[in-house]
């Protein structure tokens, strides 16, 4: 049943992150990538709060905590993920790990992407 929960919250937040980037991306017109970085910062604001919801306050059970947070958040953008971890280990007051992550996970993964994209030229 675990992975049913976590499914179906992903089948709500993959199209909705869709839905919103395009309705986003039709009223910018722009170049700066203005519909991704709302997705991020909704997602960021919502994880803030149904996680501490979850942890302070016992509102969400580990179904709902499945489908809410790993599931549709979790579709809907890993940034919320990312952006609750490094605030985790700065609470738990694990500086360097949270400077660590930050770093890692921005640098490596534009290094990653460069790296598949020189990849790709190469092979094709």
């Amino acid at each position: 049943m675990t992975y049913a929960f976590i499914i179906m919250g992903a089948a709500i937040g993959a199209p909705l992150r869709y839905f919103l980037s395009l309705r986003i991306q039709e009223a910018a017109n722009g170049s700066f990538p203005i519909q991704t970085l709302a997705v991020n910062l909704t997602g960021c604001f919502a994880i803030g709060v149904l996680a501490t919801l979850a942890e302070e306050r016992d509102f969400l059970n580990r179904e709902a905590r499945l489908f809410l947070l790993v599931g549709l958040l979790g579709s809907y953008t890993t940034f919320s993920t990312f952006g609750w971890e490094t605030i985790s280990l700065l609470r738990s007051e694990q500086v360097l790990q949270a400077v660590e992550y930050v770093a890692l996970s921005s640098i490596g993964g534009l290094l990653a992407v460069w790296a598949g994209l020189s990849l790709a030229r190469w092979a094709s």
